[in-house]
């Protein structure tokens, strides 16, 4: 048996049980040939995002592989919640330094462990050698017209969070707190606050770079699509949600940071 056969033979083994082959999952031809085939509900517009995360940029190098699966996912799926999507469908192409059969099992296990969670299908990508970097597309549906968008927001909006902000920035500063650490490695995708909003928010974005960055864009595109003048946003930061963790931490100029900038949060910001 050659090297490339026991590439695909790890491939097959720790990724083919994440695939649709369901009936009625919308999945007409999945993993196993040059593209798949899929199939959009009635009434349904597509959504579709992608995001790459690099060792050593997104995550450290020292990362676990099932959080590294986890959270691959993970910052997809949130990109989907600020639509208001449902998740259906996503695409990984996966870059190695090596075929670790123990590394593989555990990355794939962080996938499925996820994609089961939201009942979202692997049907296709590509494996490649390299330096360690995972990128995902993935695809779900939202009802016709329904979409949220970062250009809806209007003055006299009010300005809200979903969940906690700082918490990833803190553990990825200090890493001294366990419960931060998981929101670092294990971001929980917002995606049934984003299915909620699609008939409450005028705009919404999952917050990646941190709140000021993240709310920055809502207010350059709803001042584009209005043809007005930017807007501009006031923070009241003792509104800002915050954990114990950070609520008690001694130094409060870090916490405004963290919570402010600090980013990798995968909160939905919304108006």
């Amino acid at each position: 048996m050659n090297s490339d056969n026991t590439e695909f033979d790890l491939i097959r083994r720790y990724f083919s049980d994440l695939s649709g082959a369901q009936s009625g999952d919308g999945v007409t031809l999945g993993i196993g040939d040059d593209a798949a085939l899929l199939q959009a509900r009635a009434g349904k517009q597509l959504v579709v995002c992608s995001d790459t995360l690099v060792s050593g940029r997104h995550f450290p190098a020292h990362t676990r592989a099932f959080d590294i699966g986890w959270k691959a996912l993970a910052v997809n799926l949130s990109d989907l919640a600020a639509m208001g999507a449902e998740p259906r469908w996503f695409l990984l192409n996966l870059t190695v330094p090596t075929f670790d059969a123990a590394w593989l099992k555990e990355f794939a296990k962080g996938l499925k462990v996820l994609a089961n969670q939201y009942g979202i299908a692997l049907v296709g990508g590509d494996t490649s050698r390299g330096p360690l970097s995972i990128c995902i597309t993935a695809m779900g549906e939202v009802d016709r017209g329904k979409a949220l968008t970062r250009s809806g927001a209007r003055v006299g909006d009010l300005i809200c969070v979903t969940g906690t902000l700082g918490d990833a920035a803190y553990a990825l500063t200090e890493g001294e707190n366990s419960q931060c650490i998981e929101m670092l490695n294990r971001p929980r995708p917002r995606l049934e606050a984003g299915r909620y909003l699609t008939e409450k928010a005028s705009a919404a974005i999952d917050i990646s770079d941190g709140l000021i960055s993240d709310l920055g864009h809502i207010l350059a595109r709803s001042a584009g699509c209005q043809k007005s003048s930017v807007f501009s946003a006031e923070i009241n930061f003792e509104q800002i949600p915050l954990s114990p963790a950070l609520r008690t931490h001694s130094d409060k100029e870090k916490v405004i940071a963290w919570a402010l900038s600090g980013g990798d949060d995968y909160e939905l910001c919304f108006t």
